[in-house]
């Protein structure tokens, strides 16, 4: 029966709607079955509603029904195909690493914007870099900088890597603990950007989190403890204070529920020119500072 409901593309288009309503909302659900059918069929999203007639080959239904099975469980569309898209490029993703945001790319846009502005050569530091798609980004749109990378997970620094020779850059990744700066060991220490997007999530707010990322994407990625959900900031801000050069530049994803207190963290170690910005759904979400004397 579900395979016979599921011949041509407008018959998947619907099962999709009727299987995933009670797990996403509608915008989610369309985002997801025309990912999914595009995968497994190779036409584009215009080709899909153009031709909600095509026939699936029996390969093809097949592929489709192992995706929604997987989609059934909360598992994320990204992890079930194995890739996503960042900025316009190509990444890997497992459940090793976070999956890359749409708010991540307006933080590396923001960079990239300023860099260009910039007249000198950029050394820049990503910290918790995950599947790489910050470090990786950067290095595309900025080919002349010279571009490392750190994570504390093996797991996550192998994909990283894989996605560096996918979209054809060099980044030096370097496994390393922010949270013990006495062991870092890195090739350059003066750097004119570092940029993060550590663990924000604090426990109090799992609760607030759909399924499908609790249950799926990486805990040590994720969460900090009510007590002190800035301990990454704090950490990474001290490390920039002995790591940026002269008017270097600190760049944070943050808690949209921090802003300030991220704002006044910085302030109380000296950075200037902290700008706390929204993101296109007008939630506090990135902030940069420059290290001056």
């Amino acid at each position: 029966m579900f395979l016979c409901r599921m011949k041509t593309v407008g018959d998947a288009l619907i099962k999709f709607d009727e299987v995933l309503k009670s797990i996403y909302d509608k915008p989610e659900i369309n985002a997801i079955k025309y990912l999914a059918i595009s995968e497994v069929t190779a036409l584009s999203k215009a080709q899909l509603r153009a031709y909600a007639s095509t026939e699936f080959s029996a390969v093809q239904a097949q592929k489709l029904k192992k995706i929604l099975r997987a989609l059934q469980t909360g598992k994320p569309i990204q992890y079930i195909l194995g890739d996503t898209e960042f900025y316009g490029l190509p990444f890997k993703v497992t459940p090793a690493v976070l999956i890359p945001r749409p708010e991540t790319e307006e933080l590396v846009e923001w960079i990239i914007s300023i860099a260009k502005q910039r007249n000198e050569l950029e050394t820049i530091l990503d910290i918790g870099t995950g599947s790489g798609c910050i470090p990786i980004t950067l290095k595309t749109y900025l080919p002349s900088a010279k571009v490392s990378a750190v994570d504390v997970s093996t797991r996550a620094l192998n994909i990283a890597r894989q996605n560096a020779q996918l979209n054809d850059v060099e980044v030096d990744f370097i496994k390393t603990d922010i949270l013990k700066q006495s062991g870092i060991t890195l090739r350059n220490t003066h750097y004119s950007i570092i940029v993060s997007n550590p663990p924000y999530v604090t426990e109090g707010e799992k609760s607030e989190m759909h399924g499908n990322v609790l249950n799926h994407e990486p805990h040590l990625a994720l969460f900090v403890t009510d007590t002190d959900p800035l301990i990454f900031y704090n950490a990474i801000a001290n490390f920039a204070l002995q790591n940026l050069k002269e008017n270097g530049l600190l760049f944070f994803e943050i808690n949209e529920n921090l802003g300030k207190e991220t704002v006044n963290l910085l302030k109380d170690k000296g950075f200037k020119n902290i700008q706390l910005r929204q993101d296109l759904r007008g939630k506090d979400r990135m902030i940069g500072a420059e290290l001056t004397q």
